[in-house]
């Protein structure tokens, strides 16, 4: 799956130029460990499509488990991006979360949808103290406390409830849509927010 951002490997790493065989590299991981699984990509798999050899592959991660970090980070950093450009300068309830819906459907329309990259980073390491669950977390507590300021600004009486069921919804919508109804899953994601909206001090 492709999320927007210009070059999210590139913006993942300011501190310094990233050599292109470890950029490639990563822009491979995100396609593959995506679309086909992280267990299910193997290291020959990603040195032969990110055109480097074995030696440069370990010279730049080490392991396939550094990769795999790098990998949940960067999304990490992506989905939070989008979550802050969704809500920007929107005004009143209806506009503010509206955004927030239309981010999500936009993202479940794609052609290249493959389900939630945090779901499925869950779903393959279910430890729940590994570092790859701590990175999907972390995500979750992110737009769930960023929503939280969101209804607290737009006046909900129980802003960190309305987060919480938002939140809900919006993984419910991204699972739904993927394994069954993708009319029914923003539908019923739209519903939810309808009436959060609602109860906002200024819904408008």
């Amino acid at each position: 799956m492709t999320l927007t951002a210009p070059n999210p490997v590139a913006t993942a790493r300011r501190e310094r130029p990233m050599a292109p065989a470890k950029i490639r590299i990563l822009d491979t991981a995100l396609r593959l460990f995506y679309d086909e699984g992280i267990r299910a990509t193997g290291v020959d798999l990603l040195i032969a499509e990110s055109s480097v050899t074995k030696a440069t592959f370990y010279k730049h991660f080490g392991s396939k488990d550094r990769l795999v970090l790098d990998y949940v980070e960067i999304q990490r950093q992506r989905g939070e991006a989008r979550l802050k450009d969704a809500i920007g300068d929107a005004r009143g309830a209806a506009a503010t979360i509206g955004r927030v819906v239309d981010m999500v459907e936009a993202t479940i329309e794609s052609e290249s949808y493959r389900g939630c990259p945090f779901m499925n980073a869950a779903a393959e390491y279910p430890d729940r103290q590994h570092p790859v669950r701590e990175v999907t977390s972390a995500y979750t507590d992110h737009v769930a406390a960023r929503l939280s300021e969101v209804f607290a600004e737009l006046g909900h009486p129980l802003p960190g409830a309305a987060a919480d069921e938002l939140t809900l919804a919006i993984n419910g919508a991204y699972a739904w849509s993927y394994m069954a109804d993708d009319v029914a899953a923003r539908a019923g994601l739209r519903r939810v927010a309808e009436r959060l909206i609602a109860e906002c001090d200024a819904p408008r």
